[in-house]
């Protein structure tokens, strides 16, 4: 199995960008908190079956087709109309360490340690609400984050949008970014799992392919990109314990043998843990 191995020189201004679900954590994070938000009376069952359907939607077809994801934009927008964020911030608060924490992936936060300890800034960039982010990233020692925020008036949110975080638009985000910043972009790292972030991934030096789709997969043969397997969610507690938490080498290339030991490994792992 081939292995790879980051190098990173310690640098001054230059940045990690990461994108969120399937790339640093195991599932969707705007879907994770489906279940409260239902049980806080926020969305009906309905409500959380069409959001998991459009977020599907969104996934398989790569995010590629604008009017799409302007559907899925407009139809979260109108979901949330009326929630106070104050309520939301404490859901997202009270059941964080349930619902995110054990699907973080040991691979992610070894590779944004090493980014950390030579020197970079390191980026969530997600298309989920930034109320639900922030926190995550938190949780993970990041400060600084890129993600859709919503219009808020008298403490509720409006129905509007200020900026939607997804394809092309994450861009606008990382260059708005760099311009404050004054990172060199072809020395910044990129890091998901979509083709929906193709932009992202191509707007610095060092994009690698997470987990990645079968059209970005494609892409990153192209172009040459590495290909990293994240296959094991860890909860923080345990990879303070446990260290060193499973290195970054053992991110496969390929598929194979190898990635088919990490499938078994995590598909057991889930099948041990105790339903929420």
């Amino acid at each position: 199995m081939n292995h790879l191995r980051l190098h990173f020189r310690p640098v001054g201004l230059s940045a990690a960008f990461f994108d969120l679900d399937k790339t640093v954590i195991a599932k969707s994070s705007a879907l994770a908190f489906g279940r409260p938000f239902y049980r806080d009376g926020l969305i009906s069952r309905r409500d959380m079956v069409k959001s998991a359907y459009a977020q599907l939607m969104f996934r398989l077809g790569g995010g590629s087709d604008e009017q799409a994801m302007a559907r899925t934009r407009d139809y979260l927008a109108a979901l949330c109309k009326g929630w106070r964020v104050e309520q939301v911030q404490q859901i997202v608060a009270e059941t964080l360490d349930e619902l995110i924490n054990p699907y973080v992936y040991a691979e992610a936060a070894t590779l944004i340690a090493e980014h950390q300890a030579a020197g970079r800034d390191v980026v969530l960039v997600s298309a989920s609400g930034d109320e639900m982010v922030r926190p995550i990233g938190a949780l993970l020692g990041i400060t600084d984050i890129i993600a859709t925020r919503m219009s808020i008036v008298d403490g509720r949110y409006s129905g509007d949008v200020e900026f939607y975080a997804a394809g092309p638009s994450k861009v606008v985000g990382v260059r708005e970014l760099a311009a404050e910043r004054g990172y060199n972009l072809a020395d910044c790292y990129a890091y998901s799992d979509s083709s929906s972030d193709l932009p992202l991934l191509e707007s610095v030096g060092h994009p690698s392919a997470v987990n990645p789709d079968r059209t970005l997969r494609r892409a990153a043969v192209e172009n040459k990109w590495p290909i990293l397997e994240f296959r094991h969610p860890i909860p923080l507690s345990r990879r303070l314990r446990d260290k060193p938490a499973v290195p970054v080498a053992a991110a496969a290339l390929s598929v194979g043998v190898g990635a088919a030991i990490g499938f078994a490994i995590y598909a057991r792992h889930r099948r041990t843990r105790t339903p929420a």
